[in-house]
């Protein structure tokens, strides 16, 4: 087993770079990039002037326009950007100089790399933040949002699950497989704007807050009050992220017992006279459940990655989802490859604990000769 964890360990290291380098280069071809973004702001263009260029035969140098100095003082200082017109070149590398934009893009490269080896983020461009120091302070904020998804769905999945396959082709079973089935068409980010409109003033009713974790007054708060305050603006964000994650573990749960219940040691115990709750109990439980709690930091991945961000977004909560659509729309590129960097690695760390956790259930596996 050691040798399986080393040999994990090791192929995180390719992976990751190869996941930071692809996005590294994808992102820097995109137009509206930091310089763009500080040149915009300084002409009064707004953002989104920043994000066209001229090309072809409309391209025109910052030297071409009234004060902007020379043509070729101008090419250098980024004058491929309508913004920069009428801006002095040495503003421009001034811009350009700050952010880091001054060198070569194989060597910013190089130097993204070697930082992130010791695990330097470096700092956030507009935040006046280091990126480490941001991904500290909301992690925790994303991580309480996974956890408290994943155990709600578990201690609703797995009864659920067990009762489907005990009433298989009951009425019961037909009509909780429609609404757990339902359920899940229903996209997340649609789900929490419905619990907006209806229950956090949007229309209707105002008994949930739209915005945070806790209220302005936290810190003044007793200890069961902080605990009601917290519950009170995670109900919504929690809610809507659950709400379409019951099928898949509800159905495993439930194929998981029905695969048991059929085979030839159950026969056997009803043949030796066990009762219908002690099959279920002493032996069907244990070996059906391997599976579904060995998917445990699965689900959480799932719930960490895909539906936190969105939910985070509609919600206005300060995790890592919100970090790194904000540095998205700022084109804040350390914080956005930072986010990046700590999602990857988590992604990775948390499926190597969960090939880990079907050994500790089920002793039988082995990954020693399984090949990586």
């Amino acid at each position: 087993m050691a040798r399986y964890v080393l040999r994990r360990l090791l192929l995180m290291i390719p992976t990751l770079w190869a996941i930071i380098t692809v996005n590294f280069f994808i992102v820097q071809i995109a137009p509206g990039g930091p310089v763009d973004q500080a040149v915009a702001q300084m002409s009064g263009m707004g953002a989104s002037g920043s994000m066209e260029r001229i090309s072809g035969q409309g391209r025109q140098e910052v030297g071409a326009s009234p004060g902007a100095g020379s043509g070729a003082g101008a090419k250098k200082g980024g004058s491929l950007y309508r913004g920069a017109r009428g801006l002095d070149p040495e503003v421009i590398e001034a811009i350009r100089k700050r952010y880091g934009f001054d060198k070569p893009l194989l060597v910013r490269y190089a130097d993204m790399l070697k930082r992130y080896l010791t695990f330097d983020l470096g700092d956030s461009l507009f935040k006046g933040k280091s990126v480490m120091g941001l991904v500290a302070e909301r992690l925790p904020v994303s991580i309480s949002l996974g956890l408290w998804s994943t155990l709600i769905i578990y201690l609703v999945s797995i009864p659920l699950g067990i009762r489907k396959a005990v009433r298989h082709g009951s009425r019961f079973d037909l009509w909780t497989s429609s609404a757990i089935v339902l359920g899940n068409t229903i996209p997340t980010f649609l789900f929490a704007i419905l619990l907006i409109v209806l229950f956090a003033g949007g229309s209707y009713l105002k008994i949930f807050p739209l915005r945070g974790l806790t209220s302005t007054d936290f810190a003044s708060l007793g200890l069961f009050a902080k605990v009601g305050d917290y519950l009170w603006h995670i109900f919504l964000p929690v809610f809507a992220e659950v709400i379409g994650g019951f099928a898949t573990l509800t159905l495993l749960t439930k194929n998981s017992f029905l695969d048991e219940i059929n085979k030839q040691y159950v026969m056997t115990a009803r043949a030796k006279g066990l009762t219908e709750k002690k099959i279920l109990r002493k032996h069907v439980f244990r070996n059906a459940m391997l599976l579904v709690i060995a998917g445990f930091p699965a689900t959480f991945i799932s719930m960490f990655f895909t539906g936190s961000v969105l939910i985070e977004v509609i919600f206005s909560l300060n995790g890592i989802g919100l970090l790194g659509f904000e540095a998205t729309l700022q084109r804040d590129y350390p914080v956005m490859f930072g986010t990046l960097y700590v999602f990857t690695l988590l992604g990775l760390l948390l499926g190597l604990l969960s090939d880990l956790t079907y050994t500790l259930v089920d002793p039988r596996i082995d990954f020693e000769t399984r090949q990586t």
